[in-house]
């Protein structure tokens, strides 16, 4: 798999002896959780796990050198079972992704380390990360963050219908790749579908309200894109990724140096 990690940032890049010397009480380990599955007909299966290692590769070459701060291997399959019934999704179900992360935890925790960020670039794992965050910090006394997609970025110049819904091989993901790995981007091959409109009111909705509907991928959208993708560029990629990891980078200096309000 195509990595931007910086190779200094990249724990499984260290000997035991060099994991043993690094400072257990304030070094940084970011366990990172994405997908492999259908994104149309246009991106790669490997597309949540790309986006991913791009915007955390970024994110850690803007840290100080001297911060310990490292990315652990991805954790590439997720529950993705809302894309099944397109070929090449591998999804796990919720129990063996949370036992998978669990044991992850049990082992960081079991060799001393005190600080996790589960960065998530999945919205299939969205809910499941946060129930993970609170129980590893619950069984394991880990310090436990949680961080989703490209916090905080501005995307500017997306629609609001496309920043709404379209969630899944649109524009934004479709840019990030344009730029990152435009090979593996099939632009004759765009389709567009979208789960909502913002100009319509509904009172169910697919998700983010107070009351929302279950889907799957294949009731709404036969070509498996969530959003339209039509207007992404490589430019605007390389500019939204790099707004992504400032933001990303800035999120994880304020988790390196967390202290919790009563000690803890």
């Amino acid at each position: 798999m195509k990595t931007w990690i910086p190779d200094a940032r990249n724990f499984a890049y260290l000997t035991w002896k060099q994991v043993d010397a690094l400072p257990r009480a304030n070094t940084l380990l970011v366990l990172p959780t994405a997908a492999i599955e259908q994104h149309g007909h246009h991106l790669p299966l490997a597309t949540d796990t790309l986006i991913n290692n791009l915007l955390l590769g970024k994110a850690l070459a803007l840290l100080p050198e001297v911060l310990p701060v490292y990315a652990l291997p991805a954790v590439c399959y997720g529950k993705s079972n809302e894309h099944l019934g397109f070929p090449g999704t591998l999804s796990l179900s919720a129990q063996t992704f949370i036992a998978v992360v669990r044991d992850l935890g049990a082992s960081i925790a079991a060799a001393g380390f005190r600080k996790l960020v589960l960065y998530n670039t999945h919205g299939g794992n969205t809910s499941l990360v946060d129930v993970l965050a609170r129980d590893l910090r619950a069984e394991f006394g880990l310090r436990t963050f949680s961080l989703f997609g490209s916090p905080g970025a501005d995307f500017e110049g997306v629609s609001t219908q496309e920043r709404t819904y379209g969630f899944h091989a649109g524009e934004i993901e479709t840019a990030y790749l344009l730029h990152a790995t435009p090979e593996l981007v099939h632009q004759e091959e765009y389709t567009t579908n979208y789960i909502a409109r913002v100009d319509r009111h509904e009172l169910l909705k697919p998700e983010g309200s107070a009351a929302n509907f279950a889907w799957l991928t294949k009731d709404i959208a036969p070509s498996g894109v969530l959003g339209d993708p039509t207007a992404a560029t490589e430019e605007n990629g390389e500019k939204w990724s790099n707004d992504a990891a400032a933001r990303i980078a800035e999120v994880l200096l304020a988790m390196y140096n967390f202290e919790p309000r009563y000690g803890a």
